[in-house]
């Protein structure tokens, strides 16, 4: 048959399926289940007639979708939160892996330079920071405590502030990503480049170790989030570059819905850095070696476990449930 014909004869029950994934259409898990299963049969014929044709490609991507439409539907005995953090985000987590791996690309190149132009510059880190608040480090350094910065005002206010800025800055590093995804490599070449030029003035005045021991106490959860607030203006900016099968205005509502529940997944270890970085952090320097470790390796654990292992494992359970329909 030839691929025309083929699209023709098929077309309707596509528009079909679509139409369900955006709930337009409603169907009971039966119904679903048999539109899945028409479809894995139009997607085995695309795959093996026109393998490297276009409808290959949205049939692929169509049959992922109304999968999990069905895997959602299943669930929803469960609290709409908990299947999103649990299910939906981890998956979609996979499916874009690809974008998290060029966002920690950037987000290291960016940083490598922020560290290199700090040491070839020994001005470079008053053009971010400031002569008061370069000043006011240095003074902190000479009297053995670097991390004083983070001991002025008081709990409570010191984590609300940082809270609140660091929901902006990550609100930016997501919806810059409007502009193609440029906006996006923009705040995080900002925040990377200022991170690497902080790191290595503390290592110019022998003070890189105590700076550690506090910035990473909240640094993990506040810069990997960053990271994966930069892999969803990636995506957003793609959905709009790249349409691929779709209608522009298709991708970009798919990009958009996808890339902002990734977002949102980001807020909780926002705020738990705010947290951190308000209650915890001034205390860096006083509290045991252990217990300073504990915090930073068990937060870095736990994003790891999140964001790079839990999607593959669930992926994983997703597709054999997936190959018994």
């Amino acid at each position: 048959m030839r691929e025309v014909a083929f699209i023709k004869q098929n077309k309707e029950k596509w528009l079909e399926v679509e139409r369900v994934i955006n709930g337009k259409v409603k169907k009971n898990p039966d119904e679903l289940s048999s539109l899945y299963i028409n479809l894995i049969n139009d997607l085995s014929f695309a795959q093996t007639y026109y393998p490297k044709s276009k409808v290959t490609v949205f049939l692929n991507n169509l049959s992922s979708r109304i999968f999990q439409k069905i895997y959602k539907t299943r669930r929803l005995e469960q609290n709409r939160l908990v299947s999103l953090f649990k299910t939906e985000i981890p998956l979609l987590v996979y499916q874009y892996r690809r974008f998290l791996l060029y966002s920690f690309l950037f987000f290291t190149l960016f940083t490598v330079i922020g560290f290199m132009s700090a040491y070839y510059d020994k001005e470079f880190v008053k053009v971010f920071f400031g002569d008061e608040y370069v000043n006011k480090t240095l003074e902190n350094i000479k009297n053995k405590n670097a991390v004083g910065v983070y001991q002025e005002g008081s709990n409570w206010g010191s984590a609300i502030s940082i809270i609140f800025n660091n929901l902006m800055v990550g609100a930016k590093l997501y919806l810059y990503g409007i502009f193609g995804g440029l906006g996006t490599l923009y705040v995080l070449l900002q925040n990377s480049i200022m991170l690497g030029a902080f790191q290595y003035f503390f290592h110019e005045h022998g003070a890189l170790k105590d700076s550690l021991k506090g910035i990473w106490l909240h640094g993990v959860f506040e810069i990997f989030a960053m990271a994966i607030e930069g892999m969803a203006g990636l995506i957003l900016g793609a959905s709009i570059l790249f349409p691929k099968s779709f209608s522009r205005l298709n991708s970009v509502k798919i990009g958009f819905q996808d890339s902002f529940k990734i977002f949102l997944s980001t807020v909780p270890f926002t705020i738990m850095a705010g947290m951190i970085e308000g209650f915890v952090t001034r205390y860096a320097l006083s509290m045991p070696i252990s217990v300073n470790l504990l915090i930073i390796f068990g937060t870095l654990a736990i994003i790891i476990f999140y964001y790079l292992v839990y999607p593959f494992i669930l992926a994983k359970n997703f597709n054999e449930i997936k190959s018994q329909f």
